[in-house]
């Protein structure tokens, strides 16, 4: 997984040719901290389908305030340029699997 900036947001996630999952997140976060090895599983897994990234909200404000992000940790997955789907909070691998079933 890599981490995007509010630099290069638009050219890694709103230009890719495939879904690219979000994960906004903050150091501070203990739920973020909690999701961040399952997403790390998930794009071992699914990574030549899904694309996942991290942006911290922190060192980002600008996306984030443009994508409505009010709580961490939220998932948005980009298709076309597009959120196609949000996740809210953390969830067990199981869950996030099911929620991203459509994309993998």
């Amino acid at each position: 997984m890599r981490a995007v900036s509010d630099a290069d947001f638009d050219e890694v996630v709103l230009k890719s040719s495939k879904p690219v999952l979000v994960d906004y997140w903050a150091e501070w976060c203990a739920p973020c901290r909690l999701i961040a090895p399952v997403l790390e599983e998930i794009s071992a897994e699914h990574g030549d389908k899904l694309e996942i990234v991290k942006m911290n909200v922190d060192e980002n404000p600008v996306t984030p305030a443009k994508a409505g992000i009010s709580g961490i940790p939220a998932l948005h997955v980009f298709s076309g340029g597009e959120v196609v789907k949000q996740i809210l909070g953390a969830k067990p691998k199981a869950a996030l699997l099911e929620d991203l079933k459509e994309f993998i």
